[in-house]
């Protein structure tokens, strides 16, 4: 059994050390990373004058027909195999030679792996920014039909202030943007090439450090071997945005599961998008938003694995760094399966304006009453003691606050007049809230009109994206 690292020992690790050390089990995931990082070192070795133009062109042919191999399902992983790495170099020394064995020249497998998650790292970033911006088209579809749907808007689940239904699903449409915006500065700091660092102290062969950046699609290269190595903030960063993605998708699901339960009966989820009781043939479960709201909880974990991780390691490279990877790709595949469904269940969602506007009560104008008495000079906070004084009457009565006497309304200001009837209006009251970013219907529409902005303008800010094998030469 050959090692990339062997010639030191004089037996080899037992059956269970190798199992424990072996992390070829998850990190196989990072083959295209591997092979596009080696085709480009190998080129890298060549200007540098180490490999002539005839081993380059064996080395990335060789390497080629691995990365078929992978992308066909036909590469199989053998004993000794203990990483992705060893499992490329060991294949193309089968398929090329001894001449594999000049790849590694000037390389460690320390800022091999780092380049290597850097470069998976990227291509999940531009395909998470993807499936967030169809849950964001998701979202906005639904606030195009529903501009002038009123419903009830809840602060401590309590009714507050009438709003429109397009409104609430804005505001779970930026909150999605922030964390595209998050996501495009993650992918900044991410496209930093670690290769060419060596091990911890860098590469003693003139590797042209800024020529393979740019081969790899980095922006930049890294200012410090030891530090280059040893950094893991960019993993750390993404799964943070990914645990707050899954915030955000479980706030949004949270109000869909209240919003869906027989006392409320303001949406009703498409048949596709819920599930039964083994029990009760009657049930239709929000499951998938169920689900949704728990996976957050997995999404935090994994940050917080990452953090604890971190935290206590000496400069350099340690084994330890080993663990950064079953935590970043079990929070992409979470979100990859949890983002399109969310997409398809909001896409489908039935929304019950009627139940909707049924359960607007007049006691939500209360702060309209308020403000009636600020437009009569009233200062706000003795119009709110009267306005509060008259929910109270209306309470001790039994009656609406819409039904109290003009009689009423004087006993308690003389300001009171008439049209204080007009006040008891929903879509008044809606409409009242025209500033920008209000719920007022025109406001929404702009809203809306910034909305489809954004998704256009993602198509020329996506995050970098890292290049395709390069050809061989």
């Amino acid at each position: 059994m050959s090692r990339l690292w062997g010639g030191r020992f004089s037996r080899e690790p037992s059956a269970l050390m190798q199992q424990f050390n072996d992390s070829i089990s998850f990190d196989v995931r990072l083959w295209d990373a591997d092979i596009r990082g080696s085709i480009a070192y190998a080129r890298a070795l060549a200007r540098a004058g180490l490999l002539t133009r005839r081993e380059v062109s064996t080395l990335v042919r060789g390497l080629k027909q691995i990365h078929a191999e992978f992308a066909q399902g036909t590469f199989t992983v053998k004993p000794g195999d203990e990483d992705i790495h060893t499992a490329v170099e060991r294949r193309l020394r089968e398929l090329v030679g001894e001449v594999a064995g000049k790849l590694h020249t000037g390389r460690s497998r320390n800022d091999q792996v780092a380049t290597d998650v850097r470069l998976f790292a990227l291509d999940a970033i531009r395909e998470l920014s993807d499936l967030l911006a169809e849950v964001q088209s998701a979202l906005l579809a639904q606030a195009e039909q529903h501009v002038e749907t009123l419903m009830p808007g809840y602060t401590h689940l309590q009714r507050a202030q009438p709003i429109t239904f397009a409104h609430w699903c804005l505001s779970h449409f930026w909150a999605l943007e922030r964390d595209k915006d998050r996501l495009r500065d993650c992918a900044r700091r991410t496209a930093v090439l670690p290769l060419g660092s060596g091990a911890l102290a860098g590469n003693p062969f003139s590797i042209a450090r800024r020529a393979l950046a740019r081969a790899l699609g980095f922006a930049a290269i890294s200012e410090n071997s030891l530090d280059a190595v040893s950094d893991r903030d960019f993993i750390a960063e993404l799964l943070f945005t990914c645990a707050l993605i899954g915030v955000h998708l479980s706030r949004l699901a949270e109000d869909l599961v209240i919003y869906a339960s027989a006392e409320f009966g303001f949406v009703t989820f498409d048949d596709a998008y819920a599930t039964g009781s083994s029990l009760m043939p009657q049930k239709k479960n929000p499951d998938a938003m169920e689900l949704t709201r728990g996976k957050s909880g997995r999404l935090i974990g994994n940050l917080v694995t990452v953090l604890t991780l971190l935290k206590g390691l000496p400069t350099a490279y340690n084994k330890d760094l080993q663990e950064d990877k079953p935590p970043l790709f079990d929070s992409l595949d979470t979100l990859r399966l949890t983002l399109p469904v969310v997409a398809g269940a909001l896409r489908t969602l039935r929304v019950n304006a009627e139940r909707m506007r049924a359960a607007l009560d007049p006691a939500m104008l209360a702060t309209d009453v308020a403000e009636y008495l600020v437009r009569k000079g009233v200062p706000f906070r003795e119009a709110h003691h009267l306005t509060g004084r008259a929910v109270a009457l209306a309470e001790q009565r039994g009656v609406g606050l819409h039904q109290l006497s003009l009689d009423d309304w004087r006993a308690l200001s003389p300001h009171f007049d008439e049209d204080i009837a007009t006040v008891f209006d929903f879509a008044r009251s809606v409409a009242m809230r025209n500033v920008e970013g209000g719920t007022a219907p025109e406001a929404v529409r702009k809203q809306i009109r910034a909305a489809q902005r954004a998704l256009k303008l993602r198509s020329r800010r996506t995050p970098p994206a890292t290049s395709p094998p390069p050809a061989a030469s």
